[in-house]
């Protein structure tokens, strides 16, 4: 066995065990916890919150903040909409199967909640930074927030450890350069060498791509938070609209299809469609694990982006920063899922097949395979990889100020600029990962796997803040509410 074959199955074991019953049963309960005690906020006030990011208010500058509320709302959807939405959404159904983002839509719901207070502890608690910038986050509200000092300190400090080792290796790095990278050189080696679907690119490709991704991701890192919020509140509403526009190309063409689409979705999320590589657990811990690593609900990390806003309302934050949820997972997700599902691209995986099956796929190739059985001339497969550009660009800026602020909180601001340029040396060799590890795709769960691993070690010391500061939550939310 190979030393890529042994760390695939290193990390695959741990993956499971991060993401056994106990992880995933405490962040339902936490969405489940926060419903309650917020009595349901997500669902009496989100269409509230949707009319909330559009307003005049939320793009207001004035304030105590770095940027405005809608702009910091990008930066985390900048940070959320990213591949995860294409490559860890077909990863979920390659591994779980098609049932496994009924789980993703489920977290995903309770998840809102959990969004909405880590939104208003994100603001409630925020500090000014001594280089006069404002820092927010699970550190920092679970330091602030907390009766027992020196509990807060411990679980503050262990989430920013785990927060900027996840930022290197894990969801907002080597994962979406990794994703980006084997998109681009695939579109690439099939327009100019005649590749076919499925086959590895040249190595030459990956190494020119992931150069250019961490120029081009270093040329707006330097420039700080200002510069990151400016450029997502551009650039994150075009490109959710643009993926939405084609995604709706492919399902408006299998629109009959929909009904047995949906049939089969939820038969394979209950155990009741028959599969040769996956089970129920595997879409149960699947669907969650990689709806977290797609909406970031319950990590916390939306918590330092809304940290940044000028907005002083603690509650408004947290309903703006719930709304990033649903654009993510109740509507992205979905998109990504009906195209799969739709076209029988998910025929193709080792769920479906087994394991062993010559011809699987997975990540990217799952939703390119779909995109590219409705729109011609190849065209599903190039529209794929420019989005996953786009989605990992804008993740990459989004986790490297995540990053920032968590290193910042334990070594102070003189640590900051070493970190961009080891975040961008991690980011180039996620891009380069493929063509070290070898021909097999099954080696891209590495980075999946690494991933998850990380969101876990984010997840835990956030959870256990947020529960012990649920009142907080639950107070201030029913006195401002009152009667509405």
């Amino acid at each position: 066995m190979g030393f890529f074959d042994k760390l695939l199955e290193w990390t695959t074991e741990l993956d499971l065990i991060m993401w056994g019953p106990a992880l995933i049963s405490l962040l339902l309960l936490t969405g489940v916890f926060m419903t309650i005690a917020t009595r349901g906020l997500q669902f009496t006030h989100l269409w509230y919150s949707l009319k909330l990011i559009f307003s005049k208010e939320s793009r207001s500058e004035e304030g105590h903040g770095d940027i405005s509320p809608f702009a910091a709302l990008m930066t985390a959807l900048a940070a959320t909409v990213g591949n995860g939405n294409i490559a860890g959404v077909a990863t979920a159904i390659a591994i779980g199967g098609p049932g496994a983002p009924v789980y993703m839509w489920i977290a995903g719901l309770f998840g809102m909640a959990t969004k909405y207070a880590e939104g208003f502890l994100g603001v409630k608690y925020r500090e000014v930074a001594p280089n006069g910038t404002m820092a927010g986050g699970p550190m920092y509200y679970v330091k602030n927030g907390l009766k027992n000092k020196k509990l807060g300190r411990i679980i503050g400090g262990s989430f920013a450890v785990f927060g900027a080792i996840a930022c290197l290796i894990g969801t907002g790095n080597m994962a979406q350069s990794n994703s980006m990278t084997i998109s681009l050189a695939n579109t690439f080696n099939r327009y100019f060498h005649g590749g076919v679907a499925g086959e590895q690119a040249p190595a030459v490709y990956y190494l020119v791509i992931g150069a250019l991704i961490a120029f081009l991701v270093g040329i707006v890192i330097i420039g700080g938070i200002k510069k990151i919020g400016h450029v997502s509140e551009k650039l994150v509403p075009a490109m959710i609209f643009f993926y939405i526009f084609c995604a709706m190309w492919v399902i408006i063409a299998n629109i009959t299809r929909i009904p047995d689409a949906l049939i089969v979705i939820f038969e394979s999320a209950f155990g009741l469609q028959p599969m040769v590589g996956a089970t129920v657990g595997l879409a149960i811990q699947n669907g969650v694990s990689r709806g977290l690593l797609s909406n970031e609900a319950g990590l916390g990390s939306a918590a330092i982006a809304q940290g940044a806003s000028t907005s002083d309302e603690p509650t408004k934050n947290g309903l703006i920063a719930m709304t990033g949820v649903f654009i993510d997972t109740i509507l992205v997700n979905s998109m990504t899922t009906l195209t799969i599902v739709l076209t029988g691209a998910y025929m193709q995986t080792q769920a479906w097949q087994g394991f062993d099956a010559a011809n699987n796929i997975t990540s990217i190739l799952v939703t390119q395979k779909a995109f590219n059985a409705v729109i011609p001339f190849g065209l599903g497969g190039t529209i794929i990889a420019f989005a996953s550009f786009l989605f990992g660009y804008t993740t990459l800026i989004g986790w490297s100020y995540y990053g920032e602020k968590c290193i910042e909180y334990l070594g102070g601001s003189r640590v900051v600029i070493p970190y961009r340029y080891v975040f961008i040396a991690f980011l180039f060799f996620g891009a380069i990962l493929t063509p070290i590890a070898g021909e097999s795709f099954n080696y891209l769960n590495i980075v999946w796997n690494l991933g998850n691993i990380g969101n876990a070690l984010m997840a835990l010391p956030n959870l256990i803040g947020l529960l012990f500061l649920v009142g907080v939550v639950a107070r201030i939310t029913r006195e401002k509410f009152a009667g509405a």
